[in-house]
């Protein structure tokens, strides 16, 4: 994203006085920063109305209010949906990673794992996308890098067998929290439907009780596509939040607030790099005023 917040900073900084042609302008920059036209005409239309209210006059004037009707855009989601990121003493949870093949759903589980095995909790990965050998492979190698039992079946299985299993040793004491790397495949959605359908209903009557939550893992170097991907998921099944990956200076940022304003879904972390502690809970603030240069 930096990139973009330079192209921002530099717009502002070429700007001194409030027109029309810097809301113009402004509407074009942020639909060119993966912000989605509908929303950036709607976000414009709001920030002109704000900055007529409080004669704001002056270009930073109008960047400070942008940077607030963002902030207030992302914590607005979800509210009375938004899963804490702790877990609760005594209480199993099981985290379901979904996505489409390619964004890094197993990398990202991996990371998870360390992130809660270094707050003392006992992870278990459960190996569910048994579509690709390659994936249950690459998860039991992060389990022997990080300690961490890997509960997996052959290439082909039944992904709802797998989280049965996985469930079943965490019942048994060997763990707090199931970490569940899904299938990416979208060729055909009512196959994934179908699926997510029978391991909800595996989670639900093995686990009840525990603390269930649906994070979609997104590219976040794919744009609008994102939002394309993250309606899909979310249809098929309430998604509690979003991680976002490859969040580097390729990523435009913007699509982040379409997911906020037509999906009502939060972002929960964001992953900055492949090493396991490159992994981050997602801030509103420090978000916003990157995107827009202030940082």
């Amino acid at each position: 994203m930096g990139s973009f917040a330079q192209r921002l900073k530099k717009f502002f900084g070429i700007q001194h006085v409030v027109s029309e042609s810097l809301f113009e302008e402004l509407t074009d920059l942020l639909v060119e920063g993966d912000f989605g036209a509908a929303g950036a005409y709607k976000t414009v239309e709001i920030l002109r109305s704000l900055c007529k209210k409080e004669k704001i006059t002056e270009a930073e004037g109008v960047r400070q209010s942008l940077a607030k009707l963002l902030e207030d855009l992302l914590r607005e989601p979800g509210q009375g949906r938004i899963v804490s990121l702790d877990i609760p003493e005594g209480t199993l949870q099981m985290i379901l990673l979904l996505g489409v093949n390619g964004v890094g759903k197993t990398t990202t589980a991996a990371k998870l794992a360390d992130r809660y095995r270094s707050q003392h909790k006992k992870p278990i990965l459960a190996a569910a996308d048994t579509f690709r050998a390659a994936a249950i492979d690459q998860l039991k190698i992060h389990g022997e890098r990080l300690g961490v039992r890997v509960v997996a079946h052959k290439h082909g299985g039944d992904p709802a067998a797998v989280i049965y299993d996985a469930i079943e040793a965490a019942r048994s004491g060997g763990g707090d929290l199931i970490i569940a790397d899904t299938a990416g495949r979208m060729h055909t959605k009512s196959t994934l439907v179908e699926e997510l359908k029978k391991i909800d209903r595996v989670v639900e009557s093995k686990a009840a009780g525990a603390r269930y939550i649906k994070w979609l893992v997104l590219d976040a170097t794919t744009g609008r596509n994102a939002l394309v991907q993250a309606a899909t998921f979310h249809q098929a099944v309430a998604l509690d939040g979003i991680i976002l990956t490859k969040y580097d200076s390729s990523a435009k940022g913007g699509v982040v607030f379409s997911l906020a304003e037509e999906l009502k879904v939060p972002v929960m972390f964001i992953c900055t790099g492949e090493q396991y502690p490159d992994i981050h809970p997602f801030d509103p603030h420090h978000y916003v005023r990157e995107f827009v240069g202030l940082a």
